[in-house]
């Protein structure tokens, strides 16, 4: 387990006693290991299309920069979505603010989400070219998801005690089919799983003496986490839990003596409300300046009068950050799942565990029983005293696990039950539980234990299984799925991202060009206009064929056979997988057989809908993609939707 220092860099850190300290970490193969993730990563997200957040996310991120202008996407706070577009406002990317789009958004909360998708389709498609455009947005995201391997890393070099720790944790985080298809995109997962990182490694601090330095340190990581993600309110959970975990079962580091340990406890509190005072300032300040030329009309309840205009500025970031989190709120709510097979009207609690079944490589599911059943072996075998925590880590592991607890029951109490991506902090958590790993083994080794020489030979050749899954599922890592599925279609298992997040039109295209085809009907899973990607493409729904359609070819989204469309009748036909079964190309029969009849499309009472959302039999995604490629429709789909809703009031 040891290493050659030859091969090693020197990295300064500040110990809890405030001394300069020096980490050694092995340079070669940690440098490979993330070129590894940067090359698979980045060689996915360079042949995929762009998915369905990043059409919202891109063109706003650009608006925040170019115009200090927030009116787009504020349901998600703008950190993540400026990183991607400072390259692009960096590289004098077009945007066209009198364009109809954006003045539609400016009106009211709910035309800014409808707005938000045309003007962000538009930008990418329309006013630049959308291939080198996405690809340097992804290109500023792909190195948060590196700087979060490199975080993994040395987090655990120092829980581990060794290197062999933070390698372990690091080839873990790198071949995660889940980090490697969500690392690049411009979405706020990654960010927010970086600074939530951040931020409950730097708690321990707090129960100690840090400096001001330590301080503010820890309030810009909390910071960085509220700008990323408004779920990362619930770090305000993880620390009271940390602070009543240590009252049940006290650390060997806290204070016996009451008065002390009172002492001890109060100075935390003031540290983390100080830290907290710095984290609301950087939000503040950032809302400020992205909001500085937005206008102050949605802000009515301050009426006018002549210092209203300074009042409503400097109160427009709060509003800004009220907003987002109410909008956030409302769209967290329940809303249809999917899993297992079976279709719900709300979200349930063993989604999240059963997608990490599922989506994980199953060598890392086999590192974590190996992890519990090493440490249990070493419980029960308590020869000398030995902890797998290094002395001085205790309260950070605390601090990491009981985060893991608080977020995972956090999910599976929500009913918004969507993605995989969701669930990316509690797995990065449970990666960094692995660092004690080598340690562990170590341990049993020098007790000559006779299974420790095998149990760390099966951990390298786990690791080097999860190297080997990572290439081999490679680049379709949005679908990939263990053996745990029994071959079973991702269609009948999973939804959404988990399956298809709109990425593979470039795979459709090259299916037309194989075979020739000059016109293809196409039912994808996403609001773009795909004849940016696929110039033949038709837009179709595969449970309205017309007989127009017989004898042609279609390819449709997977998750549309079975949750957002009821399309598995397809199936009895002629049919080819495409990226990786996250698309199917169907030959349509010479005659389609009616609705209901066997082998024929459903009936309108057993049509499904994109999220669950069915609007007088029209899928949302129809209604989303007449307004991209007819901006004009906007104002009178705004009115219908208004027109419905007071028709539903009055009934």
């Amino acid at each position: 387990m040891r290493h050659d220092p030859g091969l090693a860099v020197r990295v300064f850190y500040t110990s809890g006693d405030n001394n300069l300290k020096i980490l050694q970490f092995p340079a070669v193969p940690v440098i490979l290991v993330l070129l590894l993730m940067a090359l698979l990563a980045g060689g996915a997200a360079w042949r995929e299309s762009v998915t369905i957040d990043e059409i919202a996310h891109t063109g706003a991120g650009v608006s925040y920069l170019q115009k200090l202008d927030m009116r787009m996407n504020e349901e998600h706070p703008p950190l993540a979505k400026i990183v991607a577009a400072a390259p692009l406002v960096l590289r004098r990317v077009r945007a066209d603010y009198s364009h109809i789009s954006w003045t539609f958004s400016g009106e009211r909360m709910f035309n800014e989400y409808m707005g938000e998708w045309v003007f962000g389709h538009w930008f990418l498609m329309r006013w630049n070219d959308p291939v080198s455009t996405l690809r340097w947005a992804r290109a500023a995201m792909l190195l948060v998801m590196l700087l979060l391997g490199f975080v993994l890393y040395t987090c655990g070099v120092r829980l581990g005690g060794s290197p062999w720790g933070g390698l372990l944790c690091l080839t873990v985080y790198a071949t995660m089919p889940v980090f490697l298809a969500f690392g690049p995109l411009v979405i706020t997962d990654i960010l927010v799983t970086l600074f939530w990182i951040l931020a409950i490694w730097q708690l321990p601090q707090m129960w100690k003496s840090p400096t001001r330095a330590q301080v503010i340190y820890f309030g810009l990581a909390m910071g960085g986490a509220f700008l990323s993600k408004f779920s990362s309110g619930l770090l305000f959970f993880v620390f009271p839990a940390v602070a009543i975990s240590m009252r049940l079962w006290p650390l060997p580091e806290q204070p016996t003596e009451k008065k002390a340990r009172r002492a001890w406890r109060w100075r935390a509190w003031g540290n983390i409300a100080k830290a907290t005072l710095w984290a609301s300032l950087l939000v503040y300040l950032v809302y400020l300046i992205l909001s500085w030329n937005e206008p102050t009309d949605s802000f009515s309840v301050i009426p006018h009068f002549p210092a209203s205009p300074f009042l409503r500025r400097i109160l427009m970031p709060i509003w800004k950050y009220l907003r987002g989190l109410i909008g956030f709120a409302f769209g967290a709510g329940s809303r249809p799942t999917y899993i297992l097979g079976h279709p719900y009207s709300h979200g349930v609690w063993f989604y999240f565990p059963v997608l990490t079944f599922l989506k994980s490589p199953l060598a890392f599911l086999l590192l974590l029983a190996l992890a519990i059943a090493i440490a249990l072996v070493i419980k029960t075998r308590r020869v000398t005293q030995f902890s797998a925590i290094p002395a001085g880590m205790e309260l950070h592991w605390r601090c990491l696990w009981v985060s893991l607890v608080i977020f995972t029951v956090a999910c599976m109490l929500n009913r918004l039950d969507i993605s995989i991506r969701h669930f990316s902090i509690p797995l990065a958590l449970m990666i960094l539980l692995l660092a004690p790993l080598p340690r562990m083994l170590e341990h049993l080794r020098e007790e000559n234990w006779r299974a420790g020489r095998v149990a760390t030979w099966v951990t390298f050749a786990l690791a080097g299984i999860a190297v080997f899954t990572a290439i081999r599922a490679y680049p379709n890592y949005f679908s990939f799925l263990n053996a745990l599925s029994m071959g079973r279609p991702g269609y009948v298992l999973v939804n959404d991202s988990n399956l298809d997040w709109n990425q593979s039109l470039p795979e459709v295209e090259k299916f037309v060009e194989q075979r020739e085809l000059k016109n293809i009907l196409l039912d994808e899973y996403g609001f773009s206009d795909a004849r940016a990607y696929v110039p033949q493409a038709q837009p179709w729904d595969c449970q309205k064929p017309t007989s127009a359609d017989a004898g042609q070819w279609a390819v449709v989204s997977a998750n549309l056979m079975a949750d957002g469309s009821n399309c598995r009748w397809l199936m009895d036909y002629p049919h080819q997988e495409l990226a990786g079964a996250s698309m199917y190309a169907f030959q349509l029969p010479g005659v389609i057989p009616p609705a209901g009849a066997p082998g024929g499309p459903p009936t309108q009472e057993n049509y499904r809908y994109f999220g669950g959302v069915g609007i007088n039999g029209e899928d949302f995604r129809t209604i989303i993609g007449n307004c991209i490629r007819d901006p004009q429709q906007l104002g009178p789909t705004m009115r219908r939707f208004e027109e419905m809703g007071q028709t539903k009031k009055q009934q």
